[in-house]
């Protein structure tokens, strides 16, 4: 069974480039200042989370295609992400590990 967000379009290819990008520690820090504070209600506005996908794309240095960009910013509201929830936060951890 293929992952959760292939079925949204999101390739296996970017996921693994934007997981080997997250292991350098000055990106990891620029992102991870970008969702720092994040709510569960800015993670169902689709102009937010496309605001805050872009401002990750510039700190990841990825260019993402529009078509990519709507596939991410569905995936992300779809799944109802509480940042607040231990569960949730488990639950996206083993989509991507």
């Amino acid at each position: 069974m293929p992952p959760v967000y292939e079925r949204y379009g999101i390739s296996k290819e970017l996921v693994s480039k934007a997981k080997a990008k997250m292991k350098n520690p000055v990106v990891k820090k620029k992102v991870t200042t970008i969702v720092d504070g994040v709510t569960k209600q800015e993670l169902q506005s689709p102009a937010k989370v496309k605001a805050m996908l872009s401002r990750i794309s510039q700190a990841m240095c990825m260019k993402l295609t529009s078509q990519e960009q709507q596939a991410i910013v569905k995936f992300i509201i779809d799944q109802k992400i509480d940042p607040n929830n231990t569960f949730h936060l488990l639950k996206l951890w083993g989509m991507f590990r």
